[in-house]
């Protein structure tokens, strides 16, 4: 056995403490892209209205809601940039209530988002390891690393700075792990598997395990395992569903690219390339050697056959079918369907087909 290249890591078998994150008012609307407005406060978490403590942030849409924001026990307040504020907030709210601070922005829900993102990014847990983990002494941990009860990691598996490795989750020989991580429960990592940074993976994910290939045996009928030895790397800033599987590469890569996000029960095959910022969600089948450009969105419950490439900005309908081989092309247009065509088109074909269907049903003269 190999010494522990990370000793004093196996001293600090301890509960883990974490810490919200905590921000001022002023620097959570600099890093937003928001004007602040009112008393600068301190905040650690988002809230609705009703659910709001102290230290907490709301975000209002419309002007109309903004008396209930106010009204609220939140600290802080997002609302659009040409909202007017009373004059004295306060006589909009209970006088048990302290001052609030207000973030001026043209999108308050995504504002709201990115302010949950800052304010989880500035959380953090005392790194340590439960008792109950099994870390193979040539696994590399940062020290800021958390790993919860029962996980194990296998050899020569590396894990950067403040990622979380949560309850019974298994990384196998020779995983590589990013910063700011979250593996949230029971999440399987097979060998060959790299996540860069910021990568959320929900509970029950499995990722890089053995892809769908078999080779026929014509003499006997029998099929053969395909060798599937490849990689999956995925990029940073990816969130992946719970119970969510992504095979590695047959022999080479499966390649997950920056900021995509996969619903729960999705399956993606082996060889399949997932571009920038491609949104996926529940239930769809992405056959292996398939392609997604940048900025695809995907519905629910489709089905996309091998060696299928849609290029940059098609939005798929739910429920639609892409045959093996085809090509679907079309920044912005929605495509629905199987097999999948544009939705004007389908339209048509649906109002043809029920036109047929009543002069069918219609009494002959």
């Amino acid at each position: 056995m190999r010494p522990n290249k990370h000793p004093q890591l196996s001293l600090e078998r301890h509960s883990r403490k974490w810490y919200n994150g905590r921000m001022t008012s002023s620097q959570l609307a600099e890093r937003i892209g928001a004007t602040h407005q009112g008393t600068v406060v301190e905040l650690s978490h988002v809230a609705s209205f009703s659910a709001a403590s102290a230290g907490a942030l709301v975000f209002v849409e419309h002007p109309r809601f903004l008396h209930d924001a106010i009204a609220s026990a939140a600290s802080a307040v997002i609302i659009p940039a040409n909202s007017e504020i009373p004059a004295d907030p306060s006589a909009a709210a209970p006088s048990a209530l302290p001052p609030k601070a207000f973030l001026r922005c043209s999108n308050p829900r995504l504002a709201f988002a990115l302010a949950a993102e800052e304010l989880n990014r500035q959380a953090f847990c005392e790194g340590g390891i439960d008792a109950s983990a099994l870390i193979d002494p040539s696994a590399e941990l940062h020290p800021t690393v958390c790993v919860d009860e029962l996980a194990v990691i296998g050899p020569d598996v590396r894990i950067g700075p403040r990622t979380h490795i949560g309850p019974g989750c298994i990384l196998l020989s020779g995983v590589v792990i990013g910063s700011d991580c979250t593996l949230v429960a029971r999440v399987t990592i097979y060998s060959g598997t790299t996540l860069a940074d910021r990568v959320i993976v929900q509970a029950g994910a499995v990722l890089g395990g053995d892809g769908f290939g078999f080779v026929p045996d014509p003499a006997t009928g029998r099929y053969h395992k395909f060798p599937q030895i490849g990689r999956l790397e995925i990029g940073s800033d990816v969130e992946i569903g719970a119970n969510t599987t992504i095979d590695r590469g047959a022999l080479d890569a499966t390649t997950i690219a920056d900021g995509v996000k996969l619903d729960n029960l999705v399956q993606v095959g082996h060889n399949v390339h997932i571009g920038r910022n491609v949104v996926i969600a529940s239930q769809t089948g992405i056959s292996g050697s398939s392609i997604l450009e940048d900025n695809v969105i995907v519905g629910g419950q489709d089905g996309l056959g091998d060696h299928v490439r849609i290029e940059s900005g098609v939005i798929l309908g739910a429920q639609s079918g892409v045959p093996s081989k085809k090509v679907v092309r079309g920044s912005g247009v929605l495509f629905w369907g199987t097999p999948a065509r544009p939705i004007a088109e389908y339209l048509k074909e649906l109002a043809t087909l029920a036109r047929l269907t009543r002069k069918k049903r219609a009494p002959a003269s």
